[in-house]
């Protein structure tokens, strides 16, 4: 981890309770979890929101995700971050709900027709499917 992402890292587990982090920083259980955290952090630089407004949308999303039954044991962590990054996105008007939607199909499309093991690489035909 660079310093940079170290600090990143370490302001994040001060502004959002419960964020999975040990001696070494973030901990992630999936490359996509890393990348989720990494756009949130970019976002962040941009100026899009701020940690407290974070840690409340976050706080809010797991909120929820109790509500409907999950355990909460931090398996799910990053799904319910990936939830927030995708209501926060919208809300700041960066993108809508029907593009986010366009966007996960076209990522399911992609995961389909990709042999297991080999990099999932989006195309043009991917937003195609209907």
């Amino acid at each position: 981890m660079t310093d940079r992402n170290s600090t990143a890292a370490q302001r994040v587990a001060q502004a959002v309770p419960g964020f999975p982090i040990d001696d070494n920083g973030p901990v992630f259980r999936e490359p996509w979890e890393a990348q989720a955290f990494a756009m949130t952090l970019a976002l962040y630089d941009r100026g899009l929101f701020t940690w407290p407004e974070w840690a409340a949308l976050l706080g809010a999303e797991i909120k929820r995700a109790r509500e409907r039954g999950d355990p909460d044991t931090g398996e799910t962590y990053y799904r319910h971050w990936l939830a927030a990054l995708e209501r926060m996105v919208a809300q700041k008007g960066v993108a809508d709900a029907s593009t986010l939607t366009r966007y996960v199909e076209a990522w399911d499309h992609a995961a389909d027709r990709t042999p297991h093991g080999a990099p999932i690489e989006l195309r043009a035909e991917d937003f195609g499917r209907g």
